[in-house]
């Protein structure tokens, strides 16, 4: 085996759903000696025609404790990777490398009282994850699952959030967990209208969740469309609300790929 060859393990799709035209998830097996935590990314690596493979960063979706391995992915129209791996189907060959990546994981956090989780599109991917682990059901008095989309028909794994507490192991927790869709272009029942730092800013996401963003007690994840990512943390650095680093405990964190 070559040295390449071992930071890789080759696994088999199980099952690819399309969600919408340009969104679909996909299940993998799951080398035994992979490891990581909730939150964390791992690698994908796609074979070409000509035989070169293409590697890009997906949050897992699943637990960690899954014998799977969950991904959620948007085609990119023409891009390299994503339209290699759209045409991909049950019982395809996907890499992935043995180790996982990433810093978007509740160990950023030493204290808390409330956890607001902040996604735009396939961001939900990684607190999917956190959602379907202990820790933060341990941790926290109450969770916030902000998740923004375009359209209402990009509102993917509503089944899977929805059915959280109803789980054996979750079901102590029952009641912490707020679920506020938000769509973007279009008027949706039950979902918030506007873009993440407009609803933090005039205050409507705060009403929503009967709860304020403070810095004593909340602490925030984002994941998604740089950008958001971008203008969110500025809004929260405006309330005193900083990015959490192992010399300097704060508020606040990302993930920052590769």
């Amino acid at each position: 085996m070559t040295a390449s060859a071992e930071k890789y393990t080759r696994q088999t799709l199980l099952d690819v759903q399309p969600l919408t035209p340009s969104l679909f998830s996909l299940r993998t097996t799951r080398d035994s000696g992979f490891r990581f935590r909730a939150g964390q990314f791992a690698r994908l690596g796609v074979t070409k025609a000509d035989g070169s493979v293409v590697w890009r960063a997906y949050s897992m979706v699943s637990s960690p404790f899954d014998e799977h391995l969950d991904f959620y992915s948007i085609v990119v129209p023409g891009g390299e990777f994503t339209s290699e791996l759209s045409r991909l189907r049950e019982g395809d060959e996907l890499l992935i490398d043995r180790q996982a990546f990433g810093y978007l994981t509740l160990d950023r956090f030493v204290d808390g009282r409330d956890l607001w989780l902040l996604a735009t599109g396939t961001g939900v991917a990684p607190f999917l994850s956190i959602l379907q682990d202990f820790e933060a059901w341990e941790r926290f008095d109450s969770i916030k699952l902000v998740y923004s989309v375009r359209e209402s028909c990009e509102l993917a794994y509503q089944s899977l959030i929805a059915g959280l507490e109803q789980r054996d192991y979750l079901a102590e927790y029952a009641g912490k967990l707020q679920f506020i869709p938000v769509v973007t272009r279009e008027q949706h029942p039950g979902a918030l209208n506007g873009r993440i730092t407009t609803l933090i800013e005039n205050g409507e996401l705060e009403r929503a969740a009967g709860l304020e963003l403070t810095p004593e007690h909340s602490r925030v994840m984002l994941c998604g469309n740089p950008q958001m990512i971008d203008d969110t943390r500025q809004v929260l650095k405006a309330r005193d609300m900083n990015l959490s680093l192992s010399r300097r405990p704060g508020q606040v964190a990302v993930e920052t790929y590769w």
